[in-house]
């Protein structure tokens, strides 16, 4: 990774241009706070930025640029990259086409590689529209699956993160039924190390403290609601105990996230997409942000989606974005200097 001042340059993808990507945005940069943590760098469409931010009246100067070196970086202006063309007066919010479909992946693409390279020191990234993915062509289920295939990185960990609670995935985007059978000592194991292995050199966690959430109820009842606690979870957790990361579990799903809001442990450990979402989004609806774990560049984003329903009518809350890109600078910082000590720089 290449050199890092004390303000990192963090990529933000526009997202879907039909949803409320470029809305938040702007919004959020009208927050001169964030030019303090970072220079946020726009990976978008030229004209989709300028008519938002002329309906939206912020007061902004939009500045288009070529490539990240090019960037003012100031206050009040907004360095954007156009990777696509479109006609802001074709399109209409809330409804996806092939062509913004092809456009939020180059935003995706392009950035990704400049990461890669250090150009871009991380990326925050704007909510996408699957659909629409998949009428450009492109076999994805989301930005996870997109970023560890370009990436070239075959163990990643889903982690939704704010201020009071932490909770990384074992599983994703699965259908409820398969989550039992998918589930292995070894998808558990991994969860764990990457998560543990990340409280440390993102987050700035010496010593991290991680829990793991039984799936049954009574995380089980020692095998009479369901034995996986016993059969795959439990042996994880031992795997993982000898490898020297302070790990406890299985818990009672009911009750572990109250005490982990309670600041007893750094993370909890979720088996499946919904346990750990619904707690999370009780307490960090407005702040959340969803980070992967384990690529090799830093990439957060915003813990909801497109918001068709309030796209283009100035109802778009920035809170998430805006702890999504100082999330983004934080752990680019933190992982830099974490390389640094590793290499005894």
């Amino acid at each position: 990774m290449k050199a890092i001042t004390k303000r990192p340059i963090i990529g933000i993808t526009m997202g879907d241009p039909v949803g409320i990507g470029p809305e938040i945005i702007l919004r959020a940069l009208a927050k001169s706070a964030l030019y303090k943590t970072c220079r946020p760098l726009i990976l978008g469409d030229v004209a989709v930025m300028t008519a938002t931010n002329q309906w939206l009246r912020t007061g902004l100067k939009i500045r288009p640029v070529d490539s990240p070196e090019a960037g003012l970086y100031q206050s009040r202006s907004v360095d954007v990259i156009g990777l696509s063309n479109l006609d802001y007066g074709q399109l209409q919010y809330g409804h996806p086409t092939q062509e913004t479909g092809r456009a939020m992946v180059e935003y995706i693409t392009w950035g990704i590689d400049w990461a890669m390279k250090g150009r871009v020191h991380g990326l925050a990234t704007c909510p996408i529209n699957k659909l629409a993915m998949h009428m450009a062509g492109v076999d994805f289920d989301g930005h996870t699956e997109l970023l560890a295939q370009r990436t070239k990185t075959s163990n990643y960990v889903m982690m939704l993160a704010g201020s009071r609670l932490r909770v990384a995935l074992v599983t994703i985007h699965l259908p409820l039924a398969q989550v039992p059978g998918s589930l292995t000592t070894e998808a558990v194991f991994k969860t764990i190390r990457i998560t543990e292995e990340a409280l440390r050199n993102s987050f700035g966690i010496p010593g991290p403290k991680l829990a793991v959430a039984g799936l049954n109820p009574h995380g089980g009842e020692n095998g009479l609601f369901g034995d996986e606690e016993i059969r795959i979870i439990s042996p994880a957790l031992r795997q993982a105990a000898e490898a020297g990361v302070q790990i406890s579990g299985p818990y009672p799903p009911d009750t572990v996230f109250y005490w982990a809001l309670k600041g007893k442990w750094d993370a909890v450990i979720s088996m499946y997409h919904d346990q750990g979402l619904i707690p999370f989004k009780m307490v960090h609806f407005s702040d959340g942000v969803n980070t992967t774990l384990g690529l090799p560049i830093v990439r957060t984003s915003v813990d909801h989606g497109t918001a068709y329903d309030i796209a283009g009518a100035g109802k778009a809350d920035p809170g998430s974005l805006v702890a999504a890109v100082r999330m983004a600078a934080q752990h680019a910082i933190r992982r830099y200097s974490a390389e640094r000590r590793a290499h005894g720089a």
